[in-house]
């Protein structure tokens, strides 16, 4: 009888038990926008190279897997703590902006169907997020259903889950199996184009396509300053428009042989000035300065992320 591994990073089904297993022995770590496994090296920096990064250990499939043991610090004898005397601590830096946790942007729409020129290989994982489907050589493709997530992943404060609908988890586990909030009638295999070792579409002009970049902000009482992490920005043809409620970029980079290119529109979640805004182009980065029409705080940078419940402060803390 087949079985689904729980392995993570394997997740495959399997009938022999002495079957060799590929997997990751290490929870995932995601720390300052970075996205790994303790039990290897390699950092990533979105959530879809994370999902591709290899096993790094080879066992044997299991449909029971445990998840892996929290180290323990040791702690100190309480009555040594009681009796000790200790320095009091410096003084707290007043507050001068408010700054939130750096959110890849949502990817752009993707061909909703695969182009039947490109051939699907045998196991071939559907693209979708929250799907899993895998295709078989000679299976009927009109009697597919694909139910996933369109939204992208969001991982806020120890909670998981999609920016798509509200179902949040605190385990990484829980967050691989929640179910998928929207149905097509096909799966999403190869879409239209072919893919680069790094899953980026390639270009018609040879230019490596970026769907997302790294990027952060933090706020001022009249001012949004936001950063888009990308190197080698090409300042000669780069655009940036500056609309009342949305951003225009078109960053194409001088990497060589193939240059890299990131275009995206970003619905800000307030209005600003746009005469009063500007932006430079640095080295490893592409920095704004957005000027507030209004002087609210912003919650988050664009007006399709959900809303956290967070209260930002701006300005210099208040005395006690």
């Amino acid at each position: 009888m087949a079985q689904k591994c729980v392995h993570q990073g394997c997740g495959k089904t399997f009938s022999d038990p002495d079957e060799v297993c590929k997997y990751h022995p290490g929870p995932p770590i995601f720390h300052e926008g970075q996205k790994g496994w303790k039990c290897c090296k390699p950092r990533v920096l979105t959530f879809e190279e994370f999902m591709e990064l290899p096993p790094c250990t080879e066992g044997k499939h299991s449909t029971t897997d445990l998840p892996p043991k929290i180290e323990k610090k040791e702690t100190a004898d309480p009555t040594l703590l009681s009796n000790a005397s200790f320095p009091a601590p410096p003084p707290r830096a007043p507050i001068t902006v408010a700054q939130t946790a750096a959110t890849p942007p949502p990817p752009p729409p993707e061909s909703e169907d695969d182009d039947p020129s490109l051939e699907i290989a045998d196991g071939q994982a559907c693209r979708r997020r929250g799907c899993g489907a895998r295709y078989s050589k000679g299976q009927n493709r009109d009697r597919e259903e694909c139910t996933h997530h369109p939204g992208a992943p969001i991982f806020h404060e120890g909670s998981k889950g999609y920016s798509c609908c509200k179902r949040k988890v605190l385990e990484f586990d829980q967050f691989m199996k929640i179910e998928g909030c929207k149905t097509k009638p096909r799966h999403l295999f190869v879409g239209s184009g072919k893919k680069d070792a790094s899953g980026n579409a390639i270009g018609s002009g040879g230019e490596e396509l970026l769907e997302t970049v790294r990027h952060d902000f933090y706020q001022t009482p009249s001012s949004v300053i936001v950063s888009f992490f990308l190197k080698k920005i090409d300042k000669d043809t780069a655009k940036v428009s500056f609309q009342e409620q949305q951003l225009d970029l078109d960053l194409p980079t001088t990497d060589a042989p193939t240059p890299k290119r990131y275009k995206t529109t970003v619905p800000l979640f307030g209005p600003i000035d746009t005469d009063k805004s500007s932006f430079k182009i640095l080295g490893t980065k592409l920095e704004l300065n957005l000027v507030k029409a209004g002087g609210n705080s912003w919650p988050v940078l664009r007006s399709d992320e959900p809303l956290t419940g967070e209260i930002l402060q701006i300005g210099r803390a208040g005395r006690a």
